[in-house]
C-alpha cells in the first residue's frame, strides 16, 4: 500500500488505542531513515565524492576595466604593461575582476595571473597574442611533455597562485601559425637533450631552454595552483598543448570552445593534478581532445604526484589523434577517472590508454560510459602499455581496473577493440559492457590481458562472447 494511504488510514484511527499511534510513528520513522540512507548512498557515489571537493573560486566584488587604465582596443597597441599593472593592483588589493571589454586588444607577451584575480572577457572581447618568441622571455619554470625546465612562458601563466580564473565569452588567439606552430620539436636534438636531462636527474635550474631553442610553449599553463577556473572562453591558434594545468588542485574547465589544429594541440591535459572537472566543452584540435598525464619517467617519479579524481563529462570532441586519452606521460600514476556523456566526432582512437616500457607508474580505477564515436581511423577502444619507447624498456606501466560501458562507434578503421599488454606485465581487470561497433575490419586484437570480460559486446552485428587471443597485431595508422 502506498505511503500516503498508510498515513490516511492511520490518521482515521488515531482516536483508537495508543498502540496504533505508536505503530504509525514507528513506520514513519523507519521510512524516513530508509529514504535518508538512500540519499546518503547516492551522495556518497564516487563521482559525487569527487565533486564535493571541486568548487569554483569566489572573488571580491571589485572590477578593474583595463581601458580605464589606458588600454586601447585598436588591435595593435601592446597592452601588456597595463595588464600586468592592473592584475598586480587587483591581487594586492584583495582581488576581484580584471575586465577586458568589447574590442580587439593586442598583447606582446604572456598574461601572468596572480592570486585572487578573475580575468574576465566581456562579450565581443578579443585578445591577440604576439607571434614573436622573444616576447615570451625571460624563461619561466614550466613542464614540457612531462619534464621540468625553464622555457618560453606559456601564453597564460600562473605559478603557485590560489583562486584564479579566466572567464567570459571572449576570444583568445595565440597567433602560433605565424611562428611557434612551424617549429618541429618531435625527435629533435633539443627534445632529446631535455629527455636526457630528465633521465640523468640534471638539476632543474640547469635545464635552461627558451632563447635560441625551439620547444614551443603551451597556450595556458597554471603551475602549482589551487582553486582554478577556466570558463566560457574561445581559443584559437595555440602554440602547443592548449589547456595544461600542472600540479594543481581543484580545477574546473567548462564551457570552453577550442578550434586549434596545429601540431600537438591537445585540448586539455591535466597533469599531476587532483580534483579536476572538465565539462560542457567543445574541442576541435590537432591532437588529443583530452590527455590525462602524470609526468615523464624519472621526473614523474621524482615529483611523485599522481593525477587523481578527474571527471570529464558532457563534451564534444573532434581531433586529429585521440578523443579520450590517458598517457603516455604518466609515470607518477593516474587513478580515479570518470569520463561520461561524451560525443567524439572524428579521431584516431576514441578511448585510448597508452604508456610504454620506460614510464613505470600505473593507470587504475578508470570508468568510461555513454560515449558515442562517429568515426575512428584506428581503434575504438584501445589499451596499449608497450607504446613506442627508447630508453631501455625496464619500467612497464601497470594497467588495472577499467569499466567501459554503454559506448558505441559507427566506424573504426582498423579494430573495434585493441587490448595488448606486455608479457610479464599484462593488462588486468577490464570490463566491457554494452559496447557496439557497427563497422570495422577487425573485431578484436587481444594479447596479454588478464580478466578481460565482455558483456553484450556487439561488433559488425556479431555478439562477442569472450576475448580471443590474437597476438600483438600492429596498427598502421599511428
Amino acid at each position: 500500500m502506498p505511503f500516503l494511504l498508510y498515513i490516511y488510514r492511520d490518521m482515521a484511527i488515531m482516536a483508537r488505542p495508543r498502540k496504533h499511534i505508536i505503530l504509525l510513528l514507528a513506520f514513519v520513522m523507519s521510512l524516513t531513515f530508509a529514504l535518508k540512507s538512500m540519499a546518503q548512498q547516492k551522495d556518497n557515489s564516487p563521482v559525487n565524492s569527487i565533486l564535493s571537493n571541486i568548487h569554483t573560486p569566489r572573488f571580491r566584488e571589485k572590477t578593474y576595466d583595463i581601458t580605464t587604465f589606458g588600454a586601447v582596443a585598436d588591435g595593435k597597441t601592446d597592452i601588456k604593461p597595463i595588464l600586468d599593472k592592473v592584475i598586480s593592483q587587483c591581487s594586492i588589493s584583495g582581488g576581484g575582476m580584471v575586465v577586458i571589454p568589447k574590442g580587439s586588444f593586442y598583447i606582446a607577451g604572456p598574461v601572468v595571473l596572480k592570486s585572487h584575480v578573475n580575468l574576465h572577457f566581456e562579450d565581443g572581447a578579443e585578445l591577440v597574442f604576439s607571434s614573436d618568441e622573444k616576447d615570451y622571455l625571460p624563461a619561466v619554470l614550466t613542464l614540457w611533455e612531462g619534464t621540468e625546465l625553464f622555457n618560453y612562458s606559456p601564453l597564460f601563466y600562473a605559478y603557485q597562485c590560489s583562486d584564479i580564473a579566466v572567464t567570459g565569452h571572449g576570444k583568445v588567439i595565440g597567433s602560433a601559425s605565424k611562428n611557434f606552430a612551424k617549429w618541429r620539436p618531435q625527435r629533435s636534438a633539443e627534445q632529446n637533450t631535455l629527455r636526457q636531462m630528465g633521465s640523468d636527474g640534471t638539476p632543474v635550474y640547469k635545464r635552461v631552454f627558451g632563447d635560441g631553442f625551439h620547444l614551443p610553449p603551451d597556450m595556458i599553463q597554471f603551475f602549482g595552483c589551487k582553486n582554478v577556473l577556466i570558463d566560457g572562453i574561445s581559443i584559437e591558434d595555440s602554440p602547443y598543448w592548449v589547456i595544461h594545468p600542472v600540479l594543481c588542485n581543484n580545477v574546473t574547465v567548462q564551457n570552453v570552445t577550442i578550434h586549434s589544429m596545429n601540431l600537438n594541440n591537445d585540448g586539455c591535459d591535466p597533469e599531476a593534478c587532483t580534483n579536476v572537472l572538465i565539462q560542457h566543452c567543445d574541442f576541435t584540435v590537432g591532437d588529443d581532445g583530452i590527455a590525462i598525464k602524470a609526468g615523464r619517467d624519472q621526473d614523474g617519479w621524482r615529483i611523485g604526484q599522481p593525477t587523481e579524481n578527474i571527471i570529464v563529462r558532457d563534451c564534444v570532441f573532434k581531433s586529429k589523434t585521440n578523443g579520450l586519452c590517458i598517457g603516455s606521460e604518466m609515470s607518477a600514476g593516474v587513478r580515479n577517472v570518470y569520463m561520461y556523456n561524451v560525443h567524439i566526432k572524428k579521431c584516431l582512437s576514441a578511448i585510448y590508454f597508452k604508456s610504454n616500457l620506460d614510464r613505470g607508474g600505473f593507470i587504475e580505477n578508470i570508468h568510461v560510459s555513454d560515449v558515442q564515436c562517429d568515426s575512428a581511423r584506428s581503434a575504438f577502444i584501445r589499451f596499449e602499455n608497450n607504446y613506442h619507447g627508447s630508453r631501455g624498456g625496464h619500467y612497464p606501466t601497470k594497467f588495472d581496473g577499467f569499466v567501459i560501458q554503454n559506448v558505441s562507434c559507427n566506424y573504426s578503421g582498423e579494430a573495434g577493440i585493441y587490448a595488448v599488454g606486455v608479457e610479464g606485465n599484462p593488462l588486468e581487470n577490464i570490463s566491457l559492457k554494452n559496447v557496439t561497433v557497427l563497422q570495422t575490419p577487425t573485431d578484436q586484437v587481444v594479447d596479454n590481458a588478464n580478466n578481460l570480460t565482455y558483456q553484450n559486446v556487439v561488433i559488425n552485428g556479431n555478439k562477442l562472447e569472450k576475448p580471443v587471443v590474437t597476438g600483438p597485431v600492429a596498427l598502421h595508422t599511428d
